[in-house]
């Protein structure tokens, strides 16, 4: 394999997918957290193919000869090495689900097949089909007069090789009622045993289709193109050109049929002529195709607490008092909230403060993925019905969350608030809250920049960081933002916050080249970056030209990242890591230097083209003292763990890593939440090796002044070794 320092973003987020597979075959984790982590895989596995392969499909439609920028990849080159991709991992998650099918009969649970019901069972089943599930069927036999119907995204079906008394051959389907029908089927006798809806459905296929012989069959699933962003730039009615282009959306062109088994050549040729597919877009399933059922499942089993993690809840914040009033405090000093380990609580009554404070004039947010009973929302409803001039910037672009977010902007306008729908051609991404005051006749800002949803929902699933601050400077310049969101403009450049599409891949890049000069200088520089994902091409250069200057780099990037670490004359000195546990990594944290003059940015932005150049993102510095040792621990202990981590190899794939003998015991997100059951700052434990010296910059001097790969306390002194290390 050529080594570039590139990889591909489709395959670098597969692998992604394949690190949450991982944790499904990891057997140290409770049985039906393992059963989440394989229902997490396939709803991701789900989303990638509406959402990118049906992107690379339209490309493809275009030109087959545009190239991706990194790995120069073609379109029709990604598409094929990800149907292999996906169709290599397919018996690695068939073998995890008998696996955990297995386990989960070991305690009482059995998801039995109709040819293994018992006889009263078997009875049971099909007084249940006559009763329940004939009656509300239609079936349907192509033919001229019934043109082969639309199968709606997600749905299963049986489809089924029909042969008449003349020998014609025709094709029958039969929606399997997905949305309608509870899929998972009581058994009687109470002991545990259960059926899927769907095979009960096959089962009686033949019985369904009067005189036609059932010469085949097989369960079908198709996944649609979910890829669809239309012009809005001339709708007057931007809400209901949504409403109308998540309609168009259902009906989008199919990107994949799975298909429970095989079926006749014929019949196969038929059923991807109908759908307007290639074979290549069939994907054989020997588990059930859609695992929506888990949560039902886990329900069932909620009393064996053996079977899942310990129950955590969020404790109260290290940094603010709930007793007092949230706005004098973060006057005092800036304020640090770390989800999911600490309760949204203090934002959501910094909020509701807001709301009945007298001498707040305005609310300014911008929401992007709202929770179904919002309490943010409410606040926002309450403050504007108490008079409060309440700006809402809804992205209504949100994908997959449009419904949600419609409704809510019809909810808010309703209570007085004024609704903003974002900018054309640039969705808005960025989390801030801005509240402005008049105390003692003087103007004054409460400034908020958080890096993940305002959802309460989430702030308990993913780890996220919400930054408040007084500061003026910052108060003015989301002033400024807020007013450019109103006047449809995107953010101007500023002097402290960084904002795409304007400043903040210039700004980054600038962070970067600093680094680069004090290297060459014989200084000492560090870049550590944490993200969901990295794909600009710009920022991935600057980290190749860094490396090649000497700059420790530390990645740690969850999701997709197109540069490949640890390869000799290229990425030598760049360390890419990936977090993937109970947990969703979440935050994103920018790190430049060390020491005092070090620059720390937290924000939404991932480092991705779409987010740097296509959207309204925004990161703030964190200039306060305590929030930024924070900042600093938090990143050391990320880079130390040992039980969910996983290290990038030179050749882009990536290896679980395990501890060395005699190395403490890192699980980072156990240690955050356990410092926040003890009421204690998280800091690196003095035993904990491994970890970058983010603590102590004479020590990164001494070591030998940004050299090869020396800025790991351990004393490891390349890449090489720490990934041989790994493997033992």
């Amino acid at each position: 394999m050529k080594r570039t320092g590139f990889d591909n973003r489709e395959l670098s987020w597969l692998k992604f997918n394949e690190r949450v597979l991982e944790e499904a075959e990891d057997e140290s984790l409770p049985l039906c957290e393992r059963l989440f982590f394989l229902s997490v895989y396939q709803t991701n596995l789900d989303e990638f193919f509406r959402v990118r392969v049906g992107s690379l499909l339209d490309q493809v439609q275009i030109s087959q000869e545009i190239r991706e920028n990194k790995t120069q990849m073609t379109g029709p080159e990604q598409l094929a090495a990800i149907s292999s991709q996906v169709k290599s991992l397919n018996s690695r998650v068939e073998a995890a689900y008998r696996t955990l099918k297995k386990e989960l009969e070991a305690q009482g649970f059995h998801l039995v097949s109709p040819r293994n019901l018992k006889k009263d069972e078997n009875r049971y089943v099909k007084d249940y089909f006559e009763r329940e599930l004939r009656p509300i069927l239609s079936p349907q036999i192509v033919g001229k007069k019934q043109p082969f119907p639309f199968l709606p995204n997600g749905s299963i079906y049986v489809v089924v090789n029909l042969e008449g008394r003349g020998g014609s051959a025709k094709l029958g389907l039969i929606s399997c009622l997905s949305g309608f029908v509870h899929r998972l089927i009581p058994l009687p006798g109470g002991k545990g045993r259960y059926v899927l809806a769907e095979d009960v459905v096959r089962q009686f296929a033949p019985s369904i289709f009067g005189s036609y012989s059932v010469k085949g069959q097989a369960l079908l699933r198709v996944t649609r193109n979910a890829d669809i962003d239309p012009d809005m730039s001339d709708v007057e009615d931007y809400r209901g050109a949504m409403e109308e282009m998540v309609r168009r959306r259902l009906r989008r062109k199919p990107v994949r049929v799975q298909l429970s088994k095989r079926l006749p050549a014929g019949m196969l040729d038929q059923l991807c002529a109908y759908l307007d597919i290639d074979h290549s877009e069939v994907y054989y399933c020997h588990m059930p195709m859609d695992l929506g059922f888990v949560d039902d499942v886990r329900h069932i089993l909620r009393g064996r607490s053996q079977l899942f993690y310990e129950k955590k809840m969020p404790q109260k914040a290290l940094m603010l008092h709930e007793s007092e009033n949230i706005w004098q405090q973060v006057q005092k000093q800036d304020r640090l909230l770390s989800y999911p380990f600490e309760s949204m609580k203090p934002f959501l009554q910094m909020l509701e403060e807001a709301a009945a404070d007298p001498d707040v004039i305005s609310i300014k947010m911008t929401l992007y993925r709202l929770a179904r009973g919002s309490k943010v929302a409410e606040a926002l409803i309450e403050a504007a019905e108490n008079g409060k001039e309440v700006l809402v910037l809804l992205e209504l672009g949100a994908r997959f969350d449009e419904e949600n977010n419609i409704e809510w902007s019809r909810r808010l306008e309703e209570a007085g608030c004024r609704i903003l729908y974002g900018l054309d051609g640039l969705k808005v991404h960025s989390k801030l809250c801005l509240i402005t005051a008049r105390k003692n006749g003087h103007i004054v800002y409460l400034s908020q920049i958080g890096t993940g949803n305002y959802n309460e929902k989430t702030a308990r699933q993913y780890t996220d960081l919400s930054y408040m601050t007084a500061d003026p400077e910052i108060g003015s310049e989301m002033v400024s933002i807020f007013n450019n969101l109103s006047l449809g403009q995107a953010p101007d450049p500023m002097k402290r916050l960084l904002a795409a599409p304007t400043s903040l891949q210039k700004g980054v890049l600038e962070m970067i080249d600093e680094q680069v000069r004090l290297a060459r200088a014989g200084k000492p520089a560090y870049i550590g970056m944490k993200m969901n994902s990295l794909t600009d091409k710009k920022i991935i250069d600057a980290l190749l030209e860094a490396s090649s200057a000497g700059v420790p780099v530390d990645l740690i990037v969850r999701g997709s990242c197109c540069i490949v670490g640890g390869i000799p004359g290229k990425t030598k000195n760049i360390r890419v890591i990936s977090i993937v546990g109970r947990f969703l990594e979440h935050s994103r944290i920018y790190l430049f230097g060390l020491g005092d003059s070090q620059k720390i940015y937290i924000g939404s932005a991932d480092l991705m083209t779409r987010n740097t150049m296509h959207r309204v993102e925004v990161i703030t510095p964190v200039d306060d003292k305590a929030c930024r040792e924070r900042l600093r621990q938090m990143f050391a202990i990320l880079l130390a763990d040992n039980q969910n981590c996983h290290m990038q190899m030179a050749d882009g794939n990536y290896m679980r890593r395990t501890p060395m003998e005699g190395e403490y015991i890192m699980n980072s997100q156990e240690y955050f939440y356990q410092r926040a059951y003890e009421r204690r700052p998280a800091t690196l434990p003095a035993e904990c090796h491994g970890a970058m010296c983010l603590m102590d910059p004479e020590k990164m001097e001494k070591a030998g002044q940004a050299g090869a790969g020396l800025h790991r306390e351990s004393g490891v002194q390349d890449q090489g070794k720490e990934e041989e290390g790994c493997m033992q």
